[in-house]
Order: structure tokens, then C-alpha cells, then sequence
């Protein structure tokens, strides 16, 4: 009877093993929190000024606080961030509003999530000892370009964007003197174009710079002062990713906005640039502090919108300018693109 009471034990200490030991093992997952979801995001270009808030979600552990373990991939112009989605090789991705919808008019599924800059940072530089275009209004505007050569990239969209500025101010594009620009800059140093497209937040800072140097002032010429909103960078995804995925599309979304709003912050200005400056190294803290500057006022529209705003008659602008420029294969509802949502409802 003895022996029958010690097997009894044994076995039921056989049997409580491996509960106890998932016992132990949950509370070693409770305490080590939920595994990250893998993830892969493609930016649009290489890591500067324009990708701060991505950089800031990288490098200060705000993508692991919402249980996401990104792999942030620079971008470029062998790398389109709306093909990697399709492909299932990134799961977001940074593209412009042009981007988008020629992609959309093609039949690509994309889904716009936040819309990053504002303000478009392509305008175009000059020196302001030549000319000054600041606080011009239209019709003094329009005069003016008349007579100065203006600097665009064939087929990009630099291009879109000034016909649509020429065209809102009675000009016609053909009858404009027009450059077609390289990556030398040299017709611009030397005088033969007075407007050069450039990034005002990243390349503008820089040219500035150089112009300070030769004792001279540089101006921007801002189609967005005259009316015309021409989307950039947005973050995006496709409708499957976001309704097979919602928790983790709503998570990166957070985790986004939360990186650049504390990467904007004045406070955290010179870790931010030292973040920027590991990756740019041919760039001094001064330079890449003044382009955050720069980056702040394009991104928040100078204060006044919220980080990740949706400017959705921007969007019907763009549309608007590229289906008549001839450069959509045919017209996109752009109220199709943002249906995140509706879709986690």
C-alpha cells in the first residue's frame, strides 16, 4: 500500500513537469514581452535630413516600443519602394505623390498612410543679387519669369511642377526659356540659368553655403506660395498588406509619426544631428542642424499641421496636373488611396 502511494506521487510529479515547465516558459515570454513582427522599409532616397524621423524611430528604439523590428533600407534610383511592396520584398515604403499615382494608374495596389512633407522641398534657387522673386505676386511673377532662364530635368517632376506653375499664371511653357539640367551645376555658378530646381532642405542648404561663401544671397522660388500643392514623400503600403496586417499597419503608423514629431523637437536638434551626421559624413553639424531647420517648416507646413497630415485636395491638384500634362495612362480617384480606416472597420 506504501509502494502504491510512492508511485502515485512519482507519477504525479512526472506529469506536472512540463506544466511547470510551461508554466516557466510563459512567464519568461510575459517578461521578455511579445516577439517583433520583422519588417522591411524602403525609403525613397539615401539617408539625409528628409529621412529623419525614420532614422530617429531607427536609432532611439521607438520601432521596438511598438513591437516592430524594422530594417530601414535606404532608397534610390534603382530602388522604387512601390515595386519592392508588390513584390513582397518591403512590407512600407517612402514614395512621392507622383510616385503614386502614376504607379495607381497603372494598376498597382498602393495605400497612402501619411503624408510626410507639407510643403514640397523641390523649388528652385537663385541669387538674390541678380534677382529677387520674395513676395512677388502673381502678375509681377509672371513678368519676371518672362526673361530669366529656367533650369528643369526633362521628365521629372520638377518639370510637372513649373508648367503647372507657368500655366496657373498665363504664361505659356513653350514660349519660356526652359534648360534642361544635369547633375553640374555649373551653368548655374556661371549664370547661364537663373532658377535651378533643387531640395530646399537638403541641397538648398548646401548651395546656400556655397553662395554665403562668394558673398552672395541665396533666394527660393516656392510654387506652393502661388497655389500649387504637388504631393511629396508619403509613407505607404498596399490594401492587402493593410487588410491581412492591421495592427502592425496602425503600430508603424504610430511609430512614424512618433519618430519624426521627437526628432523635430528643438530639443533633441543636436542628437538628431549627430544621428544624420553617422550616416552623412561629409556633412558638418551646422549644415545638417540648419537642413532639420529647413525640413521642420516643409513638414509641419511652419507649425501649423499635425505630423503625418493627409492634404487631400493636394492630391487631387497633382492628379489634376499630371493627367493634364499627359503623364497618367488614365484618371485616379484619390480618394481611393486612403482608405486605411474604412478597411480596419
Amino acid at each position: 500500500m506504501a509502494r502504491r502511494h510512492i508511485w502515485i506521487a512519482v507519477l504525479g510529479l512526472f506529469l506536472a513537469l512540463p506544466l511547470m515547465g510551461c508554466h516557466q516558459s510563459n512567464q519568461e515570454s510575459k517578461e521578455k514581452g511579445p516577439s517583433s513582427t520583422k519588417i522591411i522599409y524602403r525609403l525613397k532616397w539615401l539617408f539625409n535630413a528628409s529621412t529623419a524621423g525614420d532614422l530617429w524611430a531607427k536609432e532611439t528604439g521607438i520601432f521596438e516600443k511598438y513591437g516592430l523590428d524594422v530594417q530601414v533600407k535606404e532608397g534610390g534610383a534603382e530602388q522604387d519602394a512601390i515595386e519592392e511592396i508588390e513584390l513582397g520584398r518591403a512590407q512600407f515604403g517612402i514614395a512621392s505623390g507622383d510616385q503614386v499615382l502614376r504607379a495607381v494608374s497603372r494598376g498597382a495596389d498602393v495605400l497612402v498612410l501619411a503624408q510626410i512633407f507639407q510643403i514640397n522641398p523641390l523649388q528652385w534657387i537663385y541669387f538674390r543679387s541678380k534677382i529677387d522673386l520674395e513676395g512677388l505676386d502673381p502678375t509681377r511673377l509672371k513678368d519676371v519669369l518672362k526673361d530669366l532662364t529656367i533650369g528643369i530635368t526633362y521628365g521629372g517632376n520638377d518639370e510637372a511642377i513649373f508648367i503647372a506653375l507657368a500655366r496657373s499664371l498665363g504664361l505659356d511653357p513653350d514660349k519660356l526659356k526652359l534648360y534642361g539640367i544635369t547633375y553640374d551645376y555649373s551653368p548655374f555658378w556661371k549664370g547661364k540659368v537663373d532658377l535651378w530646381p533643387c531640395y530646399r532642405n537638403t541641397q538648398g542648404i548646401t548651395l546656400s553655403e556655397k553662395m554665403a561663401a562668394m558673398k552672395d544671397e541665396a533666394g527660393f522660388l516656392d510654387p506652393s506660395r502661388y497655389g500649387i500643392s504637388f504631393v511629396a514623400n508619403s509613407l505607404i503600403t498596399s490594401k492587402r498588406y493593410a487588410v491581412s496586417h492591421p495592427d502592425t499597419v496602425k503600430a508603424f503608423i504610430n511609430a512614424i509619426k512618433e519618430g519624426w514629431k521627437q526628432a523635430l523637437a528643438p530639443e533633441n536638434k543636436d542628437k538628431m544631428a549627430s544621428i544624420i551626421r553617422h550616416y552623412e559624413k561629409t556633412l558638418s553639424l551646422s549644415i545638417i542642424s540648419r537642413q532639420l531647420q529647413a525640413t521642420r517648416d516643409l513638414i509641419t507646413l511652419h507649425g501649423t499641421r499635425t505630423i503625418g497630415f493627409i492634404d487631400k485636395d493636394a492630391w487631387t491638384q497633382t492628379e489634376k496636373i499630371m493627367y493634364e500634362q499627359g503623364l497618367l495612362n488614365r484618371r485616379v480617384d484619390t480618394k481611393s488611396l486612403f482608405t486605411f480606416r474604412e478597411i480596419r472597420k
